[in-house]
């Protein structure tokens, strides 16, 4: 064979692999999707106090597990202590004043009572006294005096009555209904509240994170003091539109974590994003701005699918940590035989870089 000749033969085993690597390519899209764009990601809480106060002690050390509802710090208690127990004595004196307004209206029901019996009598006197006077048997003046007591009798029936109204305003609903009572409760369970809240605790379990705390600070509300990075992982990973398209939920899938080189984890899809930031719209009034390019061939769009593990990590890895995925879109031998092969070439080369 000419040197020619074996120059001819080499470029069309060339052509033949780059022509054969580019349809496996094609191919691998579509049946055996993989990216190296995915990592693993934890809620982080930020740990705050709900109440103002200054720090008695602080009961964990920064960077350490806690478990959820484990003590973190504490607020000195006593204010808050007092509050509650101004707030008891509030509720008892809500009570006292309840019983005081019942005995005022039982007294104002008897002076409506003595009111009534005397416009009664008053007012069978003026009658008779009205008899009387026609027969000219008793003088007007008589009769007129008369009759003066029973109209100022009849005002201070009047006026029982409506004290009784006001003082039965004032006393309100009975039992648990009363309003002076339900607000005493109210506040009492605030000021509780407020006393529960001085001990920060923690919401779920995780690690603590960035601790930037000291007994005797005075802390404000609000105001972040460290970070609670939750145990729970969700790996995130951005596929090319067209990679998704035999993508449905509980697909299985392979996980390789650049901190963990060799070792891929077993994983199954769990979530599929609706859509991406570019794919959202705000009513903001301007006109449509089209995208302008001039490129002939744009970048391909990107969509987000979230994968969870069948098997436990070893240890925990850090939020942010980088993996590729590899998914297993449909029920073929082959293409799972082919995935799990490049999967395993990836866990390898975590080696090197």
């Amino acid at each position: 064979m000419t040197p020619d000749q074996r120059f001819a033969r080499r470029v069309q085993v060339a052509i033949a692999l780059f022509v054969l690597l580019f349809a496996y390519f094609l191919a691998a899209d579509l049946w055996m999707p993989i990216t190296p764009q995915a990592q693993l990601t934890r809620p982080v809480l930020r740990i705050a106090p709900r109440v103002d106060g200054q720090v008695l002690d602080v009961a964990v050390a920064n960077n350490q597990h806690v478990e959820a509802g484990q003590l973190l710090f504490r607020l000195d208690p006593q204010p808050f202590r007092l509050a509650a127990r101004s707030a008891e004595l509030a509720l008892e004196q809500a009570g006292q004043d309840n019983r005081q307004l019942d005995a005022a209206i039982a007294a104002a029901r008897a002076d409506q009572a003595a009111a009534q019996a005397s416009a009664s009598e008053l007012q069978r006197e003026v009658a008779r006294l009205g008899r009387l006077v026609q027969s000219q048997h008793v003088s007007r003046q008589l009769y007129e005096q008369t009759e003066a007591q029973r109209q100022a009798a009849q005002a201070k029936l009047a006026a029982a009555g409506a004290r009784i109204r006001e003082l039965t305003a004032q006393r309100g609903a009975a039992g648990d209904d009363n309003l002076r009572l339900r607000q005493a409760r109210n506040a009492l369970d605030q000021a509780r509240l407020q006393l529960q809240y001085s001990e920060v605790r923690a919401e779920r379990a995780g690690i603590l994170s960035n601790l930037q705390l000291s007994t005797g600070a005075f802390l404000h509300a609000g105001n972040p003091v460290a970070a609670l990075v939750a145990d729970e992982a969700d790996i995130s990973a951005d596929f090319r539109e067209k990679a998704l398209r035999y993508v449905r939920l509980e697909d299985g899938a392979s996980v390789v974590f650049d901190a963990l080189p060799g070792h891929i984890f077993e994983a199954k899809v769990s979530a599929i994003d609706a859509g991406v930031k570019e794919g959202q719209l705000d009513a903001n009034g301007d006109l449509a701005a089209p995208a302008v390019s001039d490129r002939w061939v744009r970048d391909a769009q990107r969509q987000r699918l979230h994968v969870s593990l069948t098997e436990t990590l070893p240890f925990a890895l850090p939020s942010g940590a980088k993996a590729t995925v590899q998914l297993y879109p449909r029920d073929s031998h082959l293409a799972d035989l082919f995935g799990r092969l490049q999967i395993a070439l990836i866990s390898l080369l975590h080696y090197v870089y």
